[in-house]
C-alpha cells in the first residue's frame, strides 16, 4: 500500500527540454516580460469550455458591457469637452447588426461608406437624416434615396458633385453636402486618393462650385486623415487646418457651415507589429485625443466665438478603439508540429481567414486553463492550405496537445467585416448581455446550405456523369 501510495504522489512525466537562462525578469525597456500563458478560464463569468461546448470552434464572443461602456467613455471623453458632439458609428469596422444596434441605442449615428452599409442602418432603424454618407462609390440610385431622406453626403470628387446637382434638381430640391478634404498634417502620410486636396486650391474650387450651385448647400467639412493613430499632434494640426480653412470659408463666401466631422482613426489596445512598446504605453486613450482635439479646436475658433457665433457641431467617426476590446476569439489546437529550424508550431482551427487582422497585429494569446508546461517560442499556424495562414509569427506558448483551447483578443474591428470564405467555414459570433446570463447568438456559423444558397447550378450539370455510376 505504502508503495501504491509514493507511486500515484509522481509528478507527471514532461520531455526534456533545453532552458535558457533569464538574468533578468525585465527587458530593455524596463518593463517585466510578459507571458502569453497567462490563463483566463472564463469571460465575464462565462466558461469558455461551456461557450465551445455549446456553440463550437472557433467561435467570436462579444462583449455588450465592454462595448456600450467605450461608447460612454468616448462620449464622456469629448462632451466634457466641448459642447455639440455626435458619433458617428463605423459601419465598416463591424456591420454585425447586434454590434450596430447597440451603438445605436447609445445615441450613435452611423457612418457608412456604401450603398449596402447605407442600407443597413436604415433596416436597423437608423433615420435618414443620422446617417453620414462617405466613400467614394455612390451610385445614382443610392444618392437619389441618401438625397430625399436627408443623409449627410460628404462629397469625394468632382464626377461626384456633378452628379449630385443633377439629381438634387431632378428632386427639385436643395442638397445639403460637406466635402471631404485631405492635406498633409506633418504627423501622417497623407490620404491624398480620397476628397479635395487643401493644398493645391482643389478643395476651395469645390466649395466654391458647391456655393454658386442652386441645387446645393455646402453645410460642413470632413477629412480623416489616417489610421491607428498614435500621436494626438496629427489630430492637432488636423483640427487647426479644418477650422481656419472653415473661417476662410465663411469669410470669403459669406456662409455658415453647420460641422466639421473629424473622422476616426483612434487607435485601439491591441500590439501593432512593428511597434516594440507594449499597447498600453503607445496607445493613447479617449481622454488624451480629446484633449488634444477639443482645446485646440475651440481655440484656433475663437474669432467666430468673439462675433456671437455657436461652435460648429463636432463630429467623430471612430470604429476600431470602440468596439476591438469587447470582441474575443476562442480557437482549439488541431496539432504539433515541429519546424526543421527547431521551434515549435501549432494549428489551430482559425486561421486569416477569419483573423484578417493578424496580418498586422500581434494579437494577444492566452490559454484558457492553468499549464505548467515550459514556455517555448512557437508558431500558430490556422488551418488553411495557404503558407500565409500564420495568426503569430512568434509567440511564448507551453506545449499544448489537440484539443485545448486559446483565447485571441482584442479582435473586434475589421474581422467581421474583412472575414474570407475561404477553404473553412466562417463560425458562429455570440453577444454576452450585460447585467445577465444569456448568451445569444448574433451571427451564425456557416454551413453548406448557406455556403451554397447563391450558387445556381444548370440542369444540364445536375448528373457528374461516371461519378454517379
Amino acid at each position: 500500500m505504502n508503495a501504491r501510495i509514493i507511486k500515484n504522489k509522481r509528478r507527471p512525466w514532461e520531455a526534456p527540454t533545453l532552458r535558457p537562462v533569464q538574468l533578468t525578469g525585465l527587458n530593455k525597456f524596463g518593463k517585466r516580460t510578459h507571458h502569453s500563458h497567462d490563463d483566463q478560464e472564463c469571460i465575464e463569468g462565462r466558461s469558455i469550455d461551456a461557450l465551445l461546448e455549446e456553440f463550437g470552434s472557433p467561435l467570436f464572443v462579444t462583449s455588450e458591457q465592454r462595448l456600450r461602456s467605450n461608447q460612454q467613455s468616448l462620449m464622456q471623453a469629448f462632451a466634457s469637452r466641448y459642447p455639440n458632439v455626435i458619433h458617428g458609428w463605423s459601419y465598416k469596422t463591424n456591420y454585425t447588426s447586434a454590434i450596430c444596434a447597440i451603438l445605436h441605442q447609445e445615441g450613435s449615428w452611423a457612418e457608412v461608406v456604401s450603398a449596402f452599409e447605407y442600407e443597413k442602418a436604415r433596416s436597423l432603424g437608423v433615420p435618414g437624416n443620422r446617417i453620414i454618407f462617405n466613400g467614394p462609390h455612390k451610385s445614382t440610385s443610392i444618392l437619389q434615396r441618401a438625397i430625399r431622406e436627408g443623409a449627410r453626403i460628404h462629397v469625394d470628387h468632382f464626377d461626384e458633385l456633378e452628379q449630385l446637382e443633377r439629381i438634387a434638381a431632378q428632386q427639385g430640391i436643395i442638397a445639403r453636402v460637406a466635402i471631404r478634404l485631405n492635406f498633409d498634417t506633418g504627423y501622417t502620410e497623407p490620404w491624398s486618393r480620397f476628397g479635395f486636396n487643401l493644398e493645391n486650391q482643389e478643395a476651395l474650387d469645390a466649395a466654391v462650385r458647391i456655393h454658386r450651385s442652386q441645387h446645393l448647400k455646402l453645410c460642413g467639412l470632413h477629412s480623416h486623415i489616417g489610421t491607428f493613430i498614435l500621436d494626438v499632434r496629427a489630430y492637432q494640426a488636423q483640427v487647426r487646418i479644418l477650422a481656419n480653412f472653415m473661417l476662410e470659408l465663411e469669410r470669403t463666401l459669406d456662409l455658415e457651415l453647420d460641422y466639421l466631422d473629424i473622422g476616426g482613426g483612434f487607435a485601439s489596445r491591441n500590439a501593432l507589429q512593428g511597434i516594440y512598446l507594449p499597447p498600453e504605453q503607445v496607445v493613447p486613450d479617449f481622454d488624451q485625443y480629446a484633449e488634444a482635439i477639443c482645446p485646440t479646436l475651440i481655440e484656433t475658433l475663437g474669432s467666430r466665438t468673439s462675433e456671437g457665433r455657436p461652435l460648429p457641431q463636432l463630429v467623430l467617426e471612430s470604429g476600431r478603439a470602440v468596439v476591438d476590446d469587447a470582441q474575443s476569439l476562442l480557437t482549439r489546437v488541431v496539432a504539433n508540429k515541429n519546424l526543421p529550424d527547431g521551434r515549435r508550431a501549432l494549428i489551430i482551427d482559425a486561421g486569416v481567414n477569419v483573423l484578417f487582422t493578424g496580418f498586422w497585429y500581434n494579437h494577444k494569446v492566452q490559454l484558457t486553463r492553468p499549464n505548467q508546461g515550459y514556455p517555448e517560442e512557437t508558431v500558430l499556424y490556422g488551418p488553411l492550405c495557404m503558407n500565409i495562414d500564420v495568426v503569430r509569427h512568434s509567440v511564448s506558448l507551453p506545449p499544448l496537445k489537440s484539443g485545448d483551447s486559446l483565447l485571441i483578443t482584442p479582435v473586434g474591428a475589421y474581422n467581421n467585416t474583412q472575414w474570407m470564405q475561404f477553404i473553412e467555414y466562417r463560425p458562429a459570433v455570440v453577444l454576452l448581455h450585460a447585467g445577465s446570463e444569456e448568451v445569444s447568438v448574433i451571427r451564425r456559423a456557416e454551413n453548406l446550405q448557406s455556403m451554397s444558397q447563391h450558387d445556381e447550378l444548370p440542369v444540364q450539370l445536375h448528373d457528374v456523369g461516371p461519378l454517379c455510376a
